[in-house]
Formats: C-alpha cells, structure tokens, sequence
C-alpha cells in the first residue's frame, strides 16, 4: 500500500510549503546517496533540510511517505512522456522517452534505484501502470493485463537499475532498443499474434 501523503489543500501551493517539501526531498535524496533508508532518520533528514523536527509531520506522516512521493513524482512524469507514443504503439519512440528522462535526470534516478529505494520505485510503476492499463488493456488479451504489467515494470526496473550501476556508460540509444525489443515489444507482439490467430480461426468456422 502506498504511503503518499497529500498536503492540505490550504498549504498544498503555499510557497513556504512548496518550498518545505522540495527541500526535504533534496535531502532525503542526498542522504540516500551515503547511506540506506532504513538508516536514515528523521531528525537526519530534518537536520540537511534544515528546517524543524515538528514541521516534517505537517507534510508526511513517515519517512517512507517521504520517499514515495518523490517516485510518485518521478513516475508520473515518466507517463506523461511515453503514453502517447504508447497509444500509437509506437513501442521504440516510448522505451526512447523513458531512457532519455531517465538520462537527463541520472543522478536522481541512480539515488532511487541503486540507494536503496527500487522497491518504492517499482510499487509505484506498478500502481501507476495498472492504472493505464485498466483503461487500455483488452481484458481478453492472450497476456493477462495484470501480469503484463507487472512483467514489464519488473523489467523495467531491471534493466534501468543495470544501467546505471555501469562503470562504463552505456549509450542510451543502445538501452532504449534493449528496452523496446526486449521488454516493450514481445508482450504486444504477443497479443498482436494471438488475436490474429482468434480471427483465423474464427474465418475458418464460417
């Protein structure tokens, strides 16, 4: 269950607010870089925001609420960029979109996916995800949607989490394709195929 707190709508666009929360995500993310989540507390994380102990509590409830929003965020803009290519089916033109946001917030991501965070980062794909598929999946899909989605965020996580722990940086043009052909593509090309099939078939019995 995810742990996102949403700010009172009185104080959500109050620019000390905003300016609170986006200093306690900049801190978190810069604790994240040295040392584990669960070795980070909250005064720790107050003390490099520098702000007060109580003032935390009037944004988020816990830590992890903390650390979920920030890849609510992240995940929602990540969205936003390859849905439309997604419902083109244009599959390489949105594995291009994921790698090159990815790319130009690399810092960012290599905290969440490597400082100890891929597995609040991957809840939240997989919320995010189940919720475009629910409006665009065909339920009577050959890949059950549920488990499609669940394949390629797992996927996802996978092969973005290798790439950024390279030594040696991989281009991301090269890790786009890997994601479009390995990930994005075989699923729909599996439907695309079963669905064909159902139709011969069908032409058959007539």
């Amino acid at each position: 269950m995810a742990l996102t707190h949403r700010p009172h709508l009185s104080t959500a666009q109050d620019p000390r607010a905003v300016h609170t929360r986006r200093v306690m995500r900049r801190a978190l993310l810069d604790l994240l870089e040295r040392k584990p989540l669960d070795q980070i507390t909250i005064r720790d994380i107050t003390a490099a925001a520098g702000i007060g102990y109580v003032t935390f509590f009037r944004h988020h409830p816990t830590k992890e609420a903390l650390l979920h929003e920030i890849a609510a965020e992240q995940v929602r803009h990540l969205t936003e960029l390859m849905l439309p290519a997604l419902d083109a089916s244009e599959t390489h033109t949105a594995s291009v979109a994921l790698c090159t946001y990815v790319n130009e917030h690399r810092k960012l991501w290599s905290t969440l996916l490597t400082g100890g965070a891929a597995g609040v980062l991957r809840e939240e794909l997989l919320k995010e995800a189940a919720e475009v598929a629910a409006t665009r999946s065909n339920p009577k899909n050959w890949f059950p949607p549920e488990l499609a989605v669940a394949f390629n965020v797992s996927c996802t996580i996978e092969l973005l989490t290798w790439w950024l722990r390279q030594t040696r940086p991989v281009p991301m043009e090269r890790v786009a394709e890997i994601h479009a052909r390995i990930v994005m593509t075989p699923s729909i090309e599996a439907d695309r195929q079963w669905t064909q099939r159902l139709k011969m078939k069908r032409n058959k019995h007539r």
